[in-house]
Protein backbone atom coordinates (compact mmCIF):
# COMPACT_ATOMS: atom_id res chain seq x y z
CA UNK A 1 0.00 0.00 0.00
CA UNK A 2 1.71 3.12 -1.25
CA UNK A 3 -0.24 5.41 1.09
CA UNK A 4 1.11 3.50 4.11
CA UNK A 5 4.53 2.15 3.19
CA UNK A 6 7.13 4.46 4.71
CA UNK A 7 4.47 6.75 6.19
CA UNK A 8 4.93 8.33 9.62
CA UNK A 9 1.93 7.15 11.62
CA UNK A 10 0.59 8.03 15.09
CA UNK A 11 -1.98 5.79 16.78
CA UNK A 12 -3.57 7.00 20.01
CA UNK A 13 -5.09 4.60 22.51
CA UNK A 14 -2.81 1.90 21.09
CA UNK A 15 -1.99 0.02 24.29
CA UNK A 16 -4.64 -2.58 23.41
CA UNK A 17 -7.73 -3.32 21.38
CA UNK A 18 -8.29 -1.56 18.05
CA UNK A 19 -5.39 0.82 18.58
CA UNK A 20 -2.86 -1.96 19.13
CA UNK A 21 -4.20 -3.82 16.08
CA UNK A 22 -3.84 -0.66 13.98
CA UNK A 23 -0.28 -0.05 15.19
CA UNK A 24 0.71 -3.64 14.42
CA UNK A 25 -0.85 -3.54 10.96
CA UNK A 26 0.69 -0.20 9.99
CA UNK A 27 4.11 -1.44 11.12
CA UNK A 28 3.65 -4.67 9.15
CA UNK A 29 2.90 -2.59 6.06
CA UNK A 30 6.18 -0.74 6.41
CA UNK A 31 5.09 2.41 8.23
CA UNK A 32 7.05 4.15 10.97
CA UNK A 33 4.75 4.13 13.98
CA UNK A 34 4.33 6.03 17.23
CA UNK A 35 2.31 4.18 19.86
CA UNK A 36 0.37 6.31 22.33
CA UNK A 37 -1.68 5.34 25.37
CA UNK A 38 -2.42 6.69 28.83
CA UNK A 39 -1.13 3.33 30.10
CA UNK A 40 2.59 3.84 29.53
CA UNK A 41 3.48 0.20 30.19
CA UNK A 42 0.89 -1.06 27.70
CA UNK A 43 2.10 1.42 25.09
CA UNK A 44 5.73 0.37 25.57
CA UNK A 45 4.81 -3.30 25.30
CA UNK A 46 3.14 -2.78 21.90
CA UNK A 47 5.93 -0.47 20.71
CA UNK A 48 8.63 -2.97 21.70
CA UNK A 49 6.75 -5.76 19.94
CA UNK A 50 6.59 -3.94 16.59
CA UNK A 51 9.75 -1.84 16.78
CA UNK A 52 7.91 1.45 17.11
CA UNK A 53 8.46 4.64 19.07
CA UNK A 54 6.34 5.28 22.15
CA UNK A 55 4.80 8.56 23.33
CA UNK A 56 2.63 7.82 26.37
CA UNK A 57 0.17 10.27 27.90
CA UNK A 58 -3.00 12.18 27.12
CA UNK A 59 -3.84 11.85 23.41
CA UNK A 60 -4.88 15.51 23.24
CA UNK A 61 -1.38 16.92 23.37
CA UNK A 62 0.99 14.40 21.85
CA UNK A 63 1.46 15.78 18.34
CA UNK A 64 4.67 17.77 19.06
CA UNK A 65 6.36 14.81 20.81
CA UNK A 66 5.14 12.37 18.16
CA UNK A 67 6.40 14.61 15.39
CA UNK A 68 9.83 14.68 17.01
CA UNK A 69 9.85 10.90 17.51
CA UNK A 70 9.08 10.45 13.80
CA UNK A 71 11.85 12.73 12.65
CA UNK A 72 9.94 15.94 12.07
CA UNK A 73 6.53 15.14 10.62
CA UNK A 74 3.32 13.11 10.76
CA UNK A 75 1.67 11.66 7.66
CA UNK A 76 -1.20 9.67 9.20
CA UNK A 77 -2.83 10.40 12.54
CA UNK A 78 -5.20 7.79 13.98
CA UNK A 79 -7.42 9.44 16.60
CA UNK A 80 -8.38 6.16 18.21
CA UNK A 81 -8.40 6.87 21.96
CA UNK A 82 -11.92 6.89 23.37
CA UNK A 83 -14.04 6.35 26.46
CA UNK A 84 -17.30 4.40 26.67
CA UNK A 85 -19.21 6.52 29.15
CA UNK A 86 -22.66 5.14 29.99
CA UNK A 87 -25.79 6.58 31.58
CA UNK A 88 -28.16 9.33 30.51
CA UNK A 89 -28.95 12.87 31.69
CA UNK A 90 -28.44 11.63 35.25
CA UNK A 91 -24.75 10.99 34.58
CA UNK A 92 -22.76 13.67 36.35
CA UNK A 93 -21.06 16.56 34.60
CA UNK A 94 -17.64 14.98 35.06
CA UNK A 95 -18.71 11.91 33.06
CA UNK A 96 -20.10 14.05 30.25
CA UNK A 97 -17.03 16.28 30.23
CA UNK A 98 -14.67 13.27 30.07
CA UNK A 99 -16.59 11.80 27.12
CA UNK A 100 -16.58 15.14 25.33
CA UNK A 101 -12.90 15.78 26.01
CA UNK A 102 -11.63 12.36 24.89
CA UNK A 103 -14.10 11.45 22.14
CA UNK A 104 -14.29 14.86 20.47
CA UNK A 105 -11.88 17.50 21.74
CA UNK A 106 -8.80 15.27 21.51
CA UNK A 107 -9.58 15.03 17.77
CA UNK A 108 -10.00 18.79 17.52
CA UNK A 109 -6.70 19.46 19.31
CA UNK A 110 -4.84 16.96 17.15
CA UNK A 111 -6.22 18.49 13.95
CA UNK A 112 -5.34 21.97 15.20
CA UNK A 113 -1.73 20.88 15.65
CA UNK A 114 -1.50 18.89 12.40
CA UNK A 115 -3.29 21.05 9.84
CA UNK A 116 -0.65 23.77 9.39
CA UNK A 117 1.93 21.12 8.46
CA UNK A 118 -0.44 19.22 6.20
CA UNK A 119 -1.82 22.27 4.41
CA UNK A 120 1.67 23.60 3.79
CA UNK A 121 2.77 20.44 2.00
CA UNK A 122 -0.66 19.59 0.58
CA UNK A 123 -0.90 16.14 2.12
CA UNK A 124 -2.06 14.43 5.31
CA UNK A 125 -4.42 11.74 6.54
CA UNK A 126 -6.70 11.82 9.62
CA UNK A 127 -8.27 8.52 10.73
CA UNK A 128 -11.01 8.97 13.31
CA UNK A 129 -12.22 5.92 15.25
CA UNK A 130 -15.84 6.92 15.67
CA UNK A 131 -18.13 3.87 16.24
CA UNK A 132 -21.42 2.84 14.70
CA UNK A 133 -22.90 4.77 17.64
CA UNK A 134 -21.87 7.93 15.78
CA UNK A 135 -24.06 6.93 12.85
CA UNK A 136 -26.85 5.36 14.90
CA UNK A 137 -26.84 5.43 18.73
CA UNK A 138 -26.10 3.14 21.68
CA UNK A 139 -28.75 2.25 24.23
CA UNK A 140 -27.85 2.98 27.84
CA UNK A 141 -25.00 5.33 26.91
CA UNK A 142 -26.03 8.90 26.15
CA UNK A 143 -22.60 10.54 26.71
CA UNK A 144 -20.96 7.97 24.43
CA UNK A 145 -23.62 8.26 21.72
CA UNK A 146 -23.71 12.06 21.74
CA UNK A 147 -19.95 12.51 21.65
CA UNK A 148 -19.48 9.88 18.95
CA UNK A 149 -22.00 11.81 16.84
CA UNK A 150 -19.77 14.81 17.53
CA UNK A 151 -16.65 12.93 16.43
CA UNK A 152 -18.36 11.96 13.18
CA UNK A 153 -19.53 15.54 12.59
CA UNK A 154 -15.99 16.84 13.11
CA UNK A 155 -14.53 14.26 10.73
CA UNK A 156 -17.12 15.19 8.10
CA UNK A 157 -16.30 18.86 8.54
CA UNK A 158 -12.56 18.22 8.16
CA UNK A 159 -13.15 16.22 5.00
CA UNK A 160 -15.44 18.68 3.24
CA UNK A 161 -13.26 21.64 4.23
CA UNK A 162 -9.80 20.36 3.34
CA UNK A 163 -10.09 17.49 0.84
CA UNK A 164 -9.27 19.78 -2.11
CA UNK A 165 -6.07 20.73 -0.25
CA UNK A 166 -4.78 17.17 0.07
CA UNK A 167 -6.14 16.22 3.50
CA UNK A 168 -7.77 12.78 3.50
CA UNK A 169 -10.18 11.94 6.33
CA UNK A 170 -11.65 8.58 7.33
CA UNK A 171 -14.36 7.84 9.91
CA UNK A 172 -14.17 4.26 11.21
CA UNK A 173 -17.55 3.08 12.51
CA UNK A 174 -17.52 -0.50 13.82
CA UNK A 175 -20.19 -2.08 15.96
CA UNK A 176 -19.06 -4.65 18.53
CA UNK A 177 -15.33 -5.36 18.69
CA UNK A 178 -13.89 -7.87 21.13
CA UNK A 179 -11.99 -5.46 23.36
CA UNK A 180 -11.93 -4.44 27.01
CA UNK A 181 -14.46 -1.70 26.21
CA UNK A 182 -16.97 -4.26 24.93
CA UNK A 183 -16.49 -6.39 28.04
CA UNK A 184 -17.31 -3.37 30.20
CA UNK A 185 -20.65 -2.58 28.52
CA UNK A 186 -22.66 -5.17 30.48
CA UNK A 187 -26.24 -5.97 29.48
CA UNK A 188 -26.37 -3.37 26.69
CA UNK A 189 -23.23 -4.73 25.07
CA UNK A 190 -24.42 -8.32 25.42
CA UNK A 191 -27.71 -7.41 23.76
CA UNK A 192 -26.57 -5.12 20.95
CA UNK A 193 -22.86 -5.62 20.30
CA UNK A 194 -21.68 -9.07 21.34
CA UNK A 195 -23.75 -11.21 18.92
CA UNK A 196 -21.86 -9.97 15.83
CA UNK A 197 -18.64 -8.77 17.45
CA UNK A 198 -15.46 -8.96 15.40
CA UNK A 199 -11.77 -8.94 16.28
CA UNK A 200 -9.64 -5.77 16.46
CA UNK A 201 -7.58 -7.16 13.58
CA UNK A 202 -10.71 -7.15 11.42
CA UNK A 203 -11.11 -3.44 12.09
CA UNK A 204 -7.45 -2.83 11.21
CA UNK A 205 -7.93 -4.65 7.91
CA UNK A 206 -11.03 -2.56 7.16
CA UNK A 207 -9.04 0.61 7.86
CA UNK A 208 -6.27 -0.41 5.47
CA UNK A 209 -8.84 -1.28 2.81
CA UNK A 210 -10.59 2.05 3.38
CA UNK A 211 -7.34 3.97 3.02
CA UNK A 212 -6.52 2.10 -0.19
CA UNK A 213 -9.94 3.00 -1.61
CA UNK A 214 -9.81 6.51 -0.11
CA UNK A 215 -13.27 6.03 1.46
CA UNK A 216 -14.46 8.50 4.06
CA UNK A 217 -16.82 6.09 5.81
CA UNK A 218 -15.18 2.82 6.85
CA UNK A 219 -17.67 0.17 8.02
CA UNK A 220 -16.05 -2.99 9.44
CA UNK A 221 -19.64 -4.24 9.87
CA UNK A 222 -21.08 -3.65 6.35
CA UNK A 223 -24.68 -4.05 7.60
CA UNK A 224 -24.35 -0.71 9.39
CA UNK A 225 -24.79 1.01 6.02
CA UNK A 226 -28.32 -0.39 5.80
CA UNK A 227 -29.15 0.66 9.36
CA UNK A 228 -27.83 4.17 8.64
CA UNK A 229 -29.90 4.43 5.46
CA UNK A 230 -33.04 3.22 7.26
CA UNK A 231 -32.49 5.74 10.05
CA UNK A 232 -32.29 8.57 7.52
CA UNK A 233 -35.17 7.41 5.32
CA UNK A 234 -37.68 6.46 8.03
CA UNK A 235 -36.59 7.99 11.33
CA UNK A 236 -39.84 7.30 13.21
CA UNK A 237 -39.84 3.65 12.22
CA UNK A 238 -36.18 3.39 13.20
CA UNK A 239 -36.86 5.03 16.56
CA UNK A 240 -39.74 2.65 17.23
CA UNK A 241 -37.43 -0.27 16.55
CA UNK A 242 -34.74 1.15 18.82
CA UNK A 243 -37.31 1.80 21.55
CA UNK A 244 -38.34 -1.86 21.35
CA UNK A 245 -34.69 -2.74 21.87
CA UNK A 246 -34.58 -0.30 24.80
CA UNK A 247 -37.53 -2.06 26.44
CA UNK A 248 -35.79 -5.43 26.04
CA UNK A 249 -32.70 -3.89 27.61
CA UNK A 250 -34.73 -2.64 30.58
CA UNK A 251 -36.30 -6.06 31.06
CA UNK A 252 -32.91 -7.77 31.03
CA UNK A 253 -31.52 -5.25 33.51
CA UNK A 254 -34.47 -5.84 35.83
CA UNK A 255 -33.91 -9.59 35.69
CA UNK A 256 -30.21 -9.12 36.35
CA UNK A 257 -30.98 -6.87 39.34
CA UNK A 258 -33.41 -9.47 40.66
CA UNK A 259 -30.82 -12.22 40.39
CA UNK A 260 -28.25 -10.06 42.15
CA UNK A 261 -30.72 -9.25 44.93
CA UNK A 262 -31.60 -12.93 45.31
CA UNK A 263 -27.96 -13.92 45.44
CA UNK A 264 -27.30 -11.24 48.05
CA UNK A 265 -30.15 -12.43 50.26
CA UNK A 266 -29.02 -16.04 49.87
CA UNK A 267 -25.49 -15.07 50.82
CA UNK A 268 -26.72 -13.36 53.98
CA UNK A 269 -28.80 -16.42 54.90
CA UNK A 270 -25.81 -18.67 54.31
CA UNK A 271 -23.62 -16.50 56.52
CA UNK A 272 -26.28 -16.58 59.24
CA UNK A 273 -26.42 -20.35 58.94
CA UNK A 274 -22.67 -20.62 59.40
CA UNK A 275 -23.02 -18.57 62.56
CA UNK A 276 -25.34 -21.27 63.99
CA UNK A 277 -28.48 -19.16 64.09
CA UNK A 278 -31.96 -20.34 63.12
CA UNK A 279 -31.78 -20.66 59.37
CA UNK A 280 -31.08 -23.25 56.71
CA UNK A 281 -27.98 -25.36 57.03
CA UNK A 282 -24.98 -24.08 55.08
CA UNK A 283 -24.78 -27.60 53.61
CA UNK A 284 -28.32 -27.54 52.18
CA UNK A 285 -28.63 -27.89 48.40
CA UNK A 286 -28.68 -24.61 46.50
CA UNK A 287 -32.01 -23.43 45.12
CA UNK A 288 -32.68 -21.18 42.16
CA UNK A 289 -31.31 -17.73 42.90
CA UNK A 290 -28.87 -19.00 45.52
CA UNK A 291 -25.17 -19.66 45.10
CA UNK A 292 -24.24 -23.31 44.56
Amino acid sequence: MEAVRGARVVVTGAGGGIGAALARRFAAEGARVVVNDLDADAARAVADEIGAAVVPGDASGIVPAARTALGGGVDIFCANAGVGTGGGPEADDAAWELAWDVNVMSHVRAARALLPEWLERGQGRFVSTVSAAGLLTMIGAAPYSVTKHGALAFAEWLSLTYRHRGVHVHAVCPQGVRTAMLRSTGVAGDLVLAPNAIEPEDVAQAVLDGIAADRFLILPHPEVAGYYAARAAEPDRWLRGMNKLQRTYEELRAKEAGRAEGAGKAGKAEDTGRAGQTTESANAPAREGEPA
